[in-house]
């Protein structure tokens, strides 16, 4: 949640930082707020809502010359989201802008509160630099004060600190939230929660790694942890600013469905061979005496794992269970030394699917992560990591991660397949066949989309949504309702067909609206004998399938495949669409649905 930035040089920074927080605004656009430092003078300036309210009232603002800069956009945590609360935060001489949660806050204001010190926000992140003035208080050593705060401090956080004691420099922190230092050969230096505010302008970056803290200035990097100085490494930055287009769509969300067929080859190119898959990435023996796979992911990842498990079981023959990753942590799980402990996670940085791996890492366990975002705090911890290739992907609700992620999985089970020695040669010939037609059939058909788009304003009102199907097709259920209630705000529950029956189907009148997953190549019959049944009691359904169904009020007709996975991908496709249409019927921001963030830092 929240993004950060900063800046170290001679350019013009208003537009400079509110410029690297557009890169930055899916994390977080409850409010915004940047902080400039020129001339041993600090001006700071806040706007609620999203980050265009911000430039219209910095407008008159210019800040050249040499000096420094911090900005945060914001997703709320503690305190509402109001200009009081917006980042950044203030003491006598210093301002922090922060990503994370300060989990001793409390205990810190408590004691900061009997030494005299008022607080203006609800915040977490007010503590921070308050407590940096107060151990400034105790020493004439500006770093000193610093390190004291960060080691007081508990909780996950990434900070940017400055101060016009020290107005040349940007004081940071990281501890399990995303941060990254840029520099380029004209002697400016930046701070992002991501890299993406940092290409086109940084040539090259460090990554830090938890609980490293330091200060940064136009001519020196100070890097420490634990009070010892760390080696500094710095890696080329990408050039490329493409991503950033819309090119043409009404919504990054658009243009990302549209490019799943180009990713998904991505993801397959230098991998499917003609009789096998290949992971040069996996170490040669990684899966020497490995027996079942534990796989932990949140959101749309947690149903990507879900339905790689059927994979798994039904293909690789090894055992699989899933976990949500909020729920594994405190659970005190029992992890076997013969498993494999698979995370997923489109930005690597998802803090309870970290903080789930750390736990497995401890065990002893074997770790491999799926990710989309190399560098990241979770690919750097785990064992092994599969990339997914999906380039960034900016819309708040994961369209084309959800897809690369599903082939990383599928690929992955074939793969150990293989090495199980649980197929056919023959059979892994004909599921590389059908990998690699998936491209062809994720391209969006021009008929396909206006008929969503026709059929979509039927489905604007009523009590709720069922999405219903079974076996692979229930997760799949779930990631469509998940699409259609974080961008359209509308009651939406994903369910197996077979369930429905045990309780839900008292919901069912003319107002429930049931989309029916009813691929013919996976228990079609006992699919829709559910789905007989909501019809009975009057519920609305849309059917989607290749073979017609006489009781749909609405029917999407899919390709006559004969591979379920097919059936599957064509299936997601037309559940993103659906969710899209009725959201833009709706009025609403696609792309920065109301309360969400795009990579979610915090428990």
């Amino acid at each position: 949640m929240c993004g950060i930035v900063g800046y170290i040089g001679n350019r013009e920074k208003r537009n400079l930082l509110l410029d690297g927080l557009k890169e930055l605004e899916y994390r977080g656009y409850d409010s915004a707020g940047i902080a400039l430092l020129k001339d041993n003078k600090i001006t700071a300036y806040k706007a609620t809502g999203k980050l265009e309210n911000l430039e219209h009232k910095t407008a008159q603002i210019t800040c050249d010359g040499f000096g420094i800069g911090i900005g945060h956009t914001r997703w709320a945590t503690h305190g509402k989201p109001t200009e009081l609360n917006a980042h950044p935060h203030w003491g006598e001489h210093s301002f922090v802008v922060h990503n994370g949660i300060i989990e001793n806050h409390q205990e810190i204001k408590d004691e900061l509160r009997k030494n005299g010190v008022t607080f203006l926000s609800q915040t977490d992140t007010e503590v921070i630099v308050h407590l940096f003035e107060a151990e400034l208080s105790k020493t004439d050593d500006i770093f000193k004060a610093f390190e004291n705060t960060v080691e007081k401090l508990q909780g996950a956080y990434a900070f940017l600190l400055i101060t016009t004691l020290s107005p040349d420099t940007i004081y940071f922190a990281k501890k399990a939230v995303p941060l990254i230092i840029g520099q380029n050969d004209k002697d400016e230096r930046f701070f992002g929660s991501s890299d993406a505010p940092l290409i086109g302008q940084a040539q090259e970056a460090l990554y830090l790694e938890d609980g490293e803290y330091g200060f940064l200035r136009q001519d020196a990097l100070g890097l420490f942890k634990d009070k010892k100085p760390q080696k500094i490494h710095f890696i080329p930055l990408p050039q490329d600013k493409a991503f950033a287009q819309k090119e043409g769509y009404r919504f990054f969300m658009e243009k990302e469905i549209y490019e799943q067929a180009q990713v998904v080859s991505e993801t397959l190119i230098g991998r499917v061979k003609e009789d096998t898959i290949a992971f040069e990435e996996i170490p040669q023996n990684f899966f020497d005496e490995i027996q079942s796979v534990k796989i932990c992911a949140c959101g749309t990842s947690y149903h990507a794992g879900l339905a790689a498990s059927y994979l798994f079981e039904r293909i690789a023959k090894v055992q699989a269970h899933v976990e949500i990753a909020s729920e594994f942590r405190y659970k005190d799980p029992l992890l076997l030394p013969q498993t494999l402990f698979v995370v997923i996670s489109q930005s690597g940085e998802t803090a309870d699917t970290l903080e789930a791996l750390k736990i497995a890492k401890k065990a002893g366990l074997k770790t491999l992560a799926i990710c989309n975002v190399d560098n990241s705090s979770i690919v750097r911890l785990a064992d092994a990591t599969i990339l997914t290739r999906a380039g960034i992907e900016k819309g708040v609700a994961s369209t084309k991660a959800f897809a690369t992620q599903m082939v990383t999985l599928w690929m992955l089970t074939l793969f150990l397949a293989k090495i199980k020695k649980s197929v056919s040669k023959e059979f892994m010939i004909g599921e590389i066949k059908a990998l690699l037609q998936l491209p062809t059939l994720l391209h969006v058909k021009s008929t396909l989309h206006e008929k969503i788009h026709r059929l979509s304003k039927r489905y604007l009102h009523g009590h709720g949504f069922f999405f219903i199907g079974r076996d692979l097709f229930y997760p799949l259920a779930l990631e469509g309702a998940l699409k259609l209630k974080e961008i359209s705000y509308l009651h939406a529950e994903g369910y197996p067909a077979g369930e429905m029956k045990h309780g839900p189907i008292a919901l069912a009148d003319s107002g429930l609206f049931t989309i029916a997953l009813m691929p013919q190549n996976s228990l079609y019959e006992k699919t829709k004998s559910n789905v007989e049944e909501l019809s009975a009691r009057d519920a609305t359904i849309l059917a989607i399938s290749p073979k017609p169904f006489e009781l749909a009020d609405d029917f999407i007709k899919t390709g006559n495949y004969s591979h379920p996975m097919h059936e599957f991908f064509e299936m997601m496709l037309i559940t993103q669409l659906l969710a899209l249409e009725i959201s833009i019927r709706l009025g609403n921001d696609v792309d920065m649905p109301r309360n969400l963030a795009k990579s979610v830092t915090v428990e």
